[in-house]
């Protein structure tokens, strides 16, 4: 496991604080830096300051139970987003950052949907962290109306980033949700 330090004191003045995590050998710690910048750039395009999350890489195996027992769905998923906010809300010092919560990366689901659609591994890696933030802000995909704004949102992130929207080419994301 490889865990990259605090952030740097201009990312700090951004009042954000984003840990990363891989539990798998796919990522080194420049890419775990990215996903670091990219998560920090989502939550400044949405406006957000002072908030607390983190990005957790895992291997197919530990995302396949994690996709069970919280979804009852069998095999990996890419993305795993869980809010902090949901349930009882707990105290936390005022000067404390909002927990946003946890977004959970398959490293290995991710290489094989970029391989599989032939983009490289750090613009999938990016659409997940961008796409599991957006879910942590609040953002979901259930209607017609929502899942356009979810996916306008996540393509600017995307390309505010400087990578090509490789959301655009994933059909699952642009497959008709149910209406209003």
């Amino acid at each position: 496991m490889s865990t990259l330090p605090p952030l740097s004191e201009s990312e700090r003045e951004m009042g954000s604080d984003i840990a990363v995590e891989a539990h798998t050998e796919l990522v080194d710690a420049s890419a775990m830096a990215e996903l670091q910048r990219v998560a920090a750039a989502t939550l400044v395009d949405e406006g957000v300051q002072g908030a607390s999350l983190s990005v957790v890489l895992v291997d197919d195996a530990e995302m396949a139970t994690l996709n069970e027992r919280y979804r009852g769905m069998a095999g990996p998923t890419d993305v795993l987003a869980f809010a902090a906010q949901e349930g009882e809300a707990f105290v936390q010092a005022a000067d404390a950052p909002q927990e946003l919560g946890d977004i959970v990366i398959s490293g290995e689901t991710a290489q094989r949907q970029a391989e599989s659609l032939g983009h490289d591994l750090a613009a999938e890696l990016a659409l997940l962290v961008i796409h599991g933030c957006l879910h942590l802000l609040g953002y979901d995909h259930e209607n017609r109306s929502a899942q356009t704004q979810f996916w306008e949102r996540q393509s600017a992130i995307l390309t505010g980033c400087g990578y090509a929207d490789v959301g655009a080419e994933r059909p699952e994301m642009h497959e008709q949700a149910d209406d209003d």
